[in-house]
Parts: C-alpha cells; structure tokens; sequence
C-alpha cells in the first residue's frame, strides 16, 4: 500500500510540474534550427530596363537630352513607364524611348546598336511597319517591302544573342478610315495586314507577346468615331493612346505580374 501510494505521488507531482510549464516555455526550450533565410530577397523584375522602339507613333515628341520631364514624350510609352514605374518604385525599373518619327525597319537595323543592344533591354517592345506601308504606296519599293520580315527578324536575333531570356514584345502597326488614309484606305489596309502577317509569324518564331493595337482600335470605333481615336488615320488622339496603354498593360502583365 505504501509504495502504491508512493507511486501515485511521484506521478502526480509530475503532472504538476508539466502545468506549470506554459506551452511557450516548451517551445523555448527547444531551439530553432537557422534556415539561413536572407533579410532580403532578390524579386522578378527588379532593375529590369524597359526599351519602346518605333515610328513616331512610340516618338511622341520625346525629347533628345536626359530631361526626365520630357524624355518618354507625351504618348504610350509615357503612360506606361509612368505607371508602372510610380507602382513599382522598389524595383528600380528604367524606361527608355528611342522611338523616332518617320522610321522604318530598315532604319531600326541602321541604328540598332546604339539605340537597342547598347541599352541592354529586358523588356523590349517594337512598334513598326506604317512607314514600310506609305513609303510602298508612294514608291513601290517591293524589294523594300521583301525585306520587312528578315529584317525584323535580323533584329530580334541580335536582341537574343545579347540576352537570351528578353521578353518580346511586339506591337501591331494599325490604321482606321480617317485623314489621309480614307482616300487610299484599300491600299493602305492591304499592306498594314501583310505587315501584321508578318509579325504574327514571328511572334511564334521567337515565344514574344503579341499585342493587337488594330483590334483595339476597330473596337474603339463601335463605341465612337474613327477620328476620335485616330486624328488623321494613322497616329493616334490622346484618347487613343489611352487605349494602346491598357491594352500593352494588359497583354504584358499577363507575363510579368508587376505590370498593373
């Protein structure tokens, strides 16, 4: 009897100790082995440099010198680095616009080392081909017009080379019935489509994002004039590149999530 009775005290008095130990003290005792989590941790996208290449539709009367204020000019392009960059000033985003107006492809390759490799983009959008179109109607240039394709080519090969993980992203020329084009527009729409062809094959060739500026603007116009989107048929109103904006942002954000 005794020792039974000795037995139970021994056991109880256990009990007792073990609720008097609160269950943060338990887990104090044992120690946490380190995970060797680092403090900060490198995200996707940060420092990625954004490049806008094009006509004069991407232009936008941006300026020449390296005043911010005026450096991404007044179009698509400035409405996209403003956003995403006033969004996402952690990631230490840049913009550049190297759009020029009146280019060509042909005159995309001329100065593409400076104004695209040089810059080493992540991000590289291109907008071209309306220019390829009105300098064919006025000159004929069908060896011009042969070249669109393996020229544009020739340009995003150089862009791989340099880095072989930059996102594409390539933008339909578009016009709509309106200004200068009204009165060739047959002409003028056979050729923008052989361009916008042409840039659909090579979006599959090289896995780049595809974003259709044309259905974009022939939307627009069921929902208001052509020449409220498009002044004179071929570069955009203020509304209209409201338009490229959200759709550029929407097709790219589907890829890069930071793009909102």
């Amino acid at each position: 009897m005794n020792n039974t009775r000795r037995d139970f005290l021994k056991k109880a008095g256990l009990i007792g100790a073990l609720v008097l130990v609160s269950p943060g003290q338990l887990l104090k005792a044992t120690p946490l082995k380190s995970t060797n989590i680092p403090t900060f941790k490198t995200k996707f996208g940060d420092g990625f440099v954004f490049l806008f290449q094009g006509d004069s539709i991407t232009d936008g009367n941006r300026g020449r010198n390296a005043d911010p204020n005026h450096i991404m000019g007044h179009g698509y392009a400035f409405s996209i680095a403003s956003r995403v960059g006033a969004n996402h000033p952690e990631k230490h985003l840049t913009f550049y616009n190297r759009g020029i107006s009146g280019n060509k492809v042909s005159d995309l390759a001329a100065r593409w080392q400076k104004d695209c490799l040089d810059l080493k983009p992540n991000v590289l959008s291109v907008l071209i081909g309306i220019n390829d179109v009105s300098h064919y109607i006025e000159t004929k240039d069908s060896v011009l017009a042969d070249k669109f394709e393996e020229t544009y080519k020739s340009l995003l090969d150089q862009t791989k080379a340099q880095n072989p993980d930059v996102l594409f992203v390539l933008c339909m020329p578009f016009i709509l019935r309106v200004g200068r084009v009204k009165d060739n527009f047959e002409q003028y729409q056979t050729e923008i489509q052989k361009r916008q062809e042409v840039i659909k094959r090579i979006a599959k060739l090289y896995n780049a994002l595809v974003v259709d500026f044309q259905l974009v603007m022939d939307n627009a116009c069921k929902r208001a004039p052509a020449d409220y989107w498009m002044w004179d048929g071929i570069h955009p109103t203020v509304p209209g590149h409201e338009l490229l904006t959200r759709e550029w942002m929407k097709v790219v954000g589907r890829k890069l999530s930071f793009v909102d």
